[in-house]
């Protein structure tokens, strides 16, 4: 049997004990990650939630096996969040509609969830109505049968079998409420049990998996009062992501325990929250730097170039890119870097000539 064929399949059962002498580890590590990222200043407070942000979206997607422009995605959600950087492109409207799911979901996780709210992510997700070379119903629950497989044509194996269609809306109904509710349980295992009940429920023909990731956000936000995000849950399913599937595949063939789920979302968010000096190393060591620094006076040139060298924009340092850049002379230039240099700000590299180049000082 499924796990949504037993009467009354929602009252989900975990050992507490196990899962709590967990949470509380992890609640102290999140409360001190978002300490620490709230002492930094507004501008890498921005710089850090853009990063993670973007790692999120990408990686949430890459889970599906669709990989969106990095770079689009950085752009649109700097430009939907007022954030100013560097090498911003264009992108196309499928990327603005998932970042404006993403942004919905975090921005407003204050907000009540409800059909309209869920109908509007799956639009965008799918603008022309097409998955793949599907058609496929948008933006309104799923009106046919479900199935997750995988393999070959002819050979297929049938992982999950969702409820059926007529179910669906009373499902829906009945877990709307329970989201929006105030059930008494801490918002980090509401995440956990919101995204394996919104996955068994399966309510749309394509997209459910993106879709409990958001949802995933959402409360994840909520456990911290703020719509701020300094790291990024989807980017370590994705490197579990066939132990994600195969327990959430055990599961959904369980019968309504599911202390193995939760102790596995909460191991995967405890590493989410340890990634974020890798997820986020640029963002860390510019700060450090800047506030190493933070007694003597730069111009406006020289911060925007030393910013831009630490987002690797243009490689080496030299003289000649740096005037290319700042739009300045050749002999602003060098005196800019000299200034540098006196202050102890860069270090020369190289032997001197045409191939000297410079490197920020590591502090």
């Amino acid at each position: 049997m499924y796990l949504h064929e037993y009467d009354n399949w929602w009252d989900f059962r975990y050992d507490k004990g196990r899962v709590m002498n967990e949470l509380g580890r992890i609640r102290a590590k999140q409360g001190l990650l978002l300490g620490r990222m709230m002492s930094l200043g507004f501008d890498f407070q921005d710089e850090a939630l853009l990063s993670a942000l973007t790692m999120e979206l990408t990686s949430s997607s890459e889970i599906e096996g669709e990989n969106l422009d990095f770079k689009q995605v950085r752009s649109s959600i700097a430009r939907r969040l007022g954030i100013e950087t560097a090498g911003m492109v264009e992108a196309s409207r499928y990327v603005e509609g998932v970042v404006m799911m993403l942004l919905d979901a975090t921005t407003h996780y204050d907000e009540p969830l409800t059909d309209k709210r869920l109908f509007g992510w799956h639009n965008v997700l799918f603008p022309s109505g097409m998955s793949g070379l599907y058609q496929i119903e948008v933006a309104r629950y799923r009106s046919g049968e479900m199935q997750v497989v995988s393999g070959p044509m002819g050979r297929e194996k049938v992982h999950y079998q969702a409820p059926s269609p007529e179910r669906v809306p009373q499902e829906m109904e009945r877990f709307i409420h329970w989201i929006n509710s105030d059930s008494g349980i801490d918002d980090v295992i509401k995440a956990a049990i919101a995204h394996l009940w919104f996955v068994t429920i399966h309510p749309f023909d394509d997209g459910n998996g993106r879709i409990a990731r958001a949802l995933t956000d959402m409360l994840l936000a909520r456990s911290e009062h703020t719509s701020k995000r300094f790291y990024s849950m989807s980017a370590k399913i994705k490197l579990q992501r066939n132990i994600y599937y195969d327990t959430l595949e055990h599961t959904q063939r369980g019968d309504g325990d599911i202390t193995d789920w939760i102790l596995w979302f909460l191991q995967c968010f405890d590493q989410a929250l340890d990634g974020t000096n890798e997820t986020l190393s640029n963002v860390l060591d510019k700060a450090r730097y800047w506030e190493y620094f933070a007694h003597l006076t730069v111009n406006e040139r020289q911060r925007k170039l030393i910013n831009m060298q630490f987002d690797g924009f243009f490689g080496k340092l030299t003289s000649g890119k740096w005037a290319k850049i700042a739009k300045c002379s050749s002999d602003t230039a060098l005196n800019d870097i000299k200034d540098l240099l006196e202050k102890g700000m860069l270090v020369k590299n190289g032997e001197g000539g045409r191939s000297t180049n410079y490197s920020l000082t590591e502090v």
